[in-house]
């Protein structure tokens, strides 16, 4: 799926969570172009020379800096519903302050307008979010930052190693279109978004150092491998032996030698959980320790990407969504921006690093991957083993006491990370967007306004929640926050909640509500939202210069602080899909909207995420029951 507040260190921002995941310009499954290769859409122009994939990046239009008016009102309006009157009459003064001609802002907007005119940068936020949010970052990934995709069964493949090999197979056919360039563009109403994020998905690692981590990319024609970790063991794969390239059937017998050879080892692997510090001093320790450790180091970061073998046998939803989550914090390694769990009894699902990728693309990935394989759009019936096929090659590390006992802290540290946190999985089989679609709700906005009933029902109040809208309209554009609460929001869960309300009036605040979301997200994915602005404004200031009252309003801090983390990812080939909170006060719900279901992943630092999964149901079938008399009006005007 971003963590302002307390978590980042950030204010009034929050991790990019997924993209949706994110989207609002929200991607139907996989993003499927929708446009014929030749066709170039009004307004923009091909450069070929960079390849299908990258023709229409350098004519995307620049992410616009909006004016100070327009921001200044549009946050106003954002906190209002979360302010008493007096707080935010001083909230006022601050903003009016702020943006009036000659005022504090105005220098501020002048250096970042002509930041957003430097023709040597691309996208006025891009460096500046990528630091902040993610490689700045130095709390762990897990639980904090990276997410998780949890897969439908696949009947055919119970088998561990030939659900990997399906896996892997289909995986590498998309790479294949990456690697080459020639991968379609992804549309949202027509127009090209912006594709330079995947040249960071294969072949590529998060590298920890001080002060900030840093990406690494590596040469696919010179890296044509895949690694395989099983009981924490390492193992190199390599695609291609003797100029030919391995086949399903001998990537399957590849994954059946790992499962039936790997023994129990050091878990390396849980250094990448540790928060980001540890992990650097961890990481110079290893190579100190060893020649050979850079090796094996290099091995694993530039290969293609992971495949986890687990030892587990998870069932439930939850079980499921803790297995690809975190899993036991060893047998991953969570710098790859692309891992693939496979469990015992068959079960798979993804795991996504965040850094300089957010999940539109790895979900249109996992869709592709899936597609393929469920609709048998791709042969992987069995096929010829060569004789002269090598065993993998495990990848060994040369430990000393001192990195053992970095590898002992680190896992001691995860564990009681997720100690600390509560999953819970709503399955809600009552509808989903077909029926929603009937009421005439944007799905998205309908699902917003259901889970802030359900946190109305639970507190008796609503607070700020985010929800991330995609900018990938524009060069090198990942996310901007939507903040669903509004006054209109707020009416409606007020109305709900009084019985004196007639059912007429409770509708008409919940379609006013479902407006102003709609409005609100259009307006981030153009760009112009309030939190990236305020960040790049504030990121201009001099040394030595006040800071404006706005910025050290109370409210500034409280309205960015993100008690509902939420960001929407659908796809009929999952069961789930996940991360956590941002605040320790907070929840982080993750949902699917799927044809005929929800599905709402709760975390949260022991808050409650089984009261939240009772009230998410309750308010999904209420505001069914709320909506359903008016269906029923139309169906029976229709027939007359």
């Amino acid at each position: 799926m971003f963590a302002a507040a307390a978590r980042s260190r950030l204010s009034t921002l929050s991790r990019p969570r997924l993209p949706p995941t994110s989207l609002l310009a929200r991607s139907t499954p996989a993003m499927a172009p929708r446009r014929q290769a030749s066709s170039v859409p009004e307004g923009y122009k091909e450069d070929l020379s960079k390849g299908k994939m990258l023709r229409f990046e350098d004519s995307l239009p620049h992410l616009p800096v909006p004016s100070l008016e327009e921001t200044g009102r549009r946050y106003l309006k954002s906190v209002h519903p979360l302010v008493s009157a007096s707080e935010f009459e001083r909230t006022k003064s601050a903003v009016q302050e702020f943006i009036r001609p000659g005022g504090e802002g105005e220098p501020l907007q002048k250096r970042l307008l002509e930041r957003a005119a430097n023709p040597k940068i691309k996208n006025w936020i891009a460096e500046w979010w990528n630091q902040a949010a993610y490689l700045g970052y130095r709390d762990p990934v897990i639980p904090y930052v990276s997410y998780f995709y949890s897969y439908k069964d696949d009947r055919e493949r119970r088998d561990p190693a030939k659900r990997a090999a399906a896996i892997a197979t289909a995986a590498l056919e998309f790479k294949a279109e990456v690697d080459a360039g020639s991968l379609e563009p992804e549309y949202m109403r027509g127009q090209p978004m912006a594709m330079s994020s995947y040249e960071y998905m294969f072949n590529c690692c998060r590298i920890p150092a001080d002060p900030e981590d840093f990406p690494r990319k590596f040469s696919a024609a010179e890296n044509q491998h895949i690694v395989v970790v099983r009981k924490n063991q390492f193992f190199k794969v390599p695609l291609v032996v003797n100029g030919q390239t391995l086949n399903v059937s001998e990537l399957e017998q590849q994954f059946k030698r790992i499962i039936e050879t790997a023994q129990p080892s050091p878990p390396v692997g849980v250094l990448t959980v540790a928060d980001r510090d540890h992990w650097t001093a961890a990481r110079k320790k290893l190579v100190a320790a060893d020649p050979a450790n850079e090796q094996a180091l290099k091995d694993i970061e530039s290969s293609g990407f992971v495949i986890c073998l687990d030892d587990a046998k998870p069932v439930t939803l939850e079980e499921r969504a803790h297995q690809y989550w975190h899993g036991d914090g060893a047998n991953r390694w969570f710098d790859k921006p692309l891992q693939f769990i496979i469990n015992d009894n068959g079960t798979a699902g993804f795991m996504g690093e965040h850094s300089m990728m957010d999940g539109t693309p790895t979900h249109r990935l996992n869709d592709h991957v899936n597609n393929l394989i469920f609709n048998k759009k791709i042969d992987l019936s069995d096929k010829p083993i060569r004789a002269e096929l090598p065993d993998p090659k495990p990848i060994t590390f040369h430990l000393n006491e001192e990195a053992n006992e970095a590898i002992d802290v680190a896992a001691q540290y995860h564990r009681k990370q997720i100690a600390a946190h509560e999953l819970v999985v709503q399955a809600y089989q009552g509808y989903g967007k077909g029926l929603i679609k009937k009421f005439k709700c944007s799905p998205d906005a309908y699902v917003q306004m259901l889970i802030q009933l359900a946190y109305f029902k639970m507190y008796g109040k609503n607070r700020p929640t985010y929800e991330s809208a995609s900018t990938r309209k524009f060069q090198e554009g990942r996310t901007e926050t939507t903040r669903t609460v509004s006054d209109e929001s707020t009416a409606f869960c007020k109305a709900h909640h009084d019985p004196s309300i007639p059912r007429e009036e409770v509708v008409k605040l919940f379609r006013a509500a479902l407006a102003q979301h709609t409005k609100y997200t259009m307006d981030a994915s153009d760009g112009r939202g309030v939190d990236r602005h305020l960040f790049g404004l504030k990121k201009l200031l001099q040394p030595g210069e006040k800071l404006p009252a706005l910025y050290e309003d109370p409210a500034f801090a409280y309205s960015g602080s993100w008690y509902i983390s939420s960001s929407q990812l659908s796809s009929e080939y999952f069961n789930g899909y996940g991360w956590s909170q941002v605040i320790d006060d907070g929840f982080g719900i993750a949902y699917m909207i799927n044809e005929n279901s929800l599905n709402f992943n709760i975390v949260c630092k022991r808050l409650g995420a089984h009261r939240m999964s009772y009230y998410l149901s309750e308010a999904a079938s209420e505001m069914r029951d709320l909506l359903m008399p008016d269906l029923a009006a139309q169906a029976e005007k229709a027939k007359l």
